[in-house]
């Protein structure tokens, strides 16, 4: 997978923040979408985050994800390069935990049954939360085909 793309994506979709803030739940936030309850700066570390503070814990973040999704889904590195980066950036957003939820649109991705995947990820709450992610991340899914996020080439 091109994580450049990923790390790109995740950057558009989450936002990047140098000094903390709480997301949609509450949850004490930094960098691209780093959880500070889960898991805390590294002792020393000071706000504002520098940008290669930012892309570090962006580049642990992706790589825990995608552990995650190695050891509990391993059918998603089957799917096309840009599948597995809608479900690497569900993964993400979510949580594995909760992308694993999403059982009748990992069934359908698992059949490659494009259009019911996506057509089950917009009937969820997740998609009336995350607005214009979520209709990138559908119509990726259906057509294996996303738009290149800003600053890449």
């Amino acid at each position: 997978m091109n994580l450049t793309l990923l790390y790109a994506e995740l950057r558009r979709d989450e936002g990047v923040r140098a000094t903390p803030y709480k997301d949609t739940k509450g949850k004490l936030t930094v960098g691209v979408g780093h959880n500070l309850t889960a898991s805390p700066l590294p002792a020393g570390w000071a706000y504002p985050l520098t940008p290669a503070q930012i892309t570090q814990l962006l580049v642990a973040d992706v790589a825990d994800t995608l552990a995650q999704l190695d050891a509990r889904a391993k059918w998603w590195r089957t799917l096309s390069e840009v599948r597995q980066r809608v479900v690497a950036n569900m993964a993400f957003n979510l949580g594995v935990d909760k992308f694993l939820c999403f059982a009748k649109a990992i069934a359908a991705m698992k059949e490659g049954g494009w259009d019911t995947a996506a057509d089950q990820m917009q009937d969820s709450l997740w998609f009336k939360q995350v607005g214009a992610r979520a209709v990138r991340l559908c119509a990726a899914m259906r057509t294996s085909t996303m738009p290149i996020a800003a600053g890449v080439s």
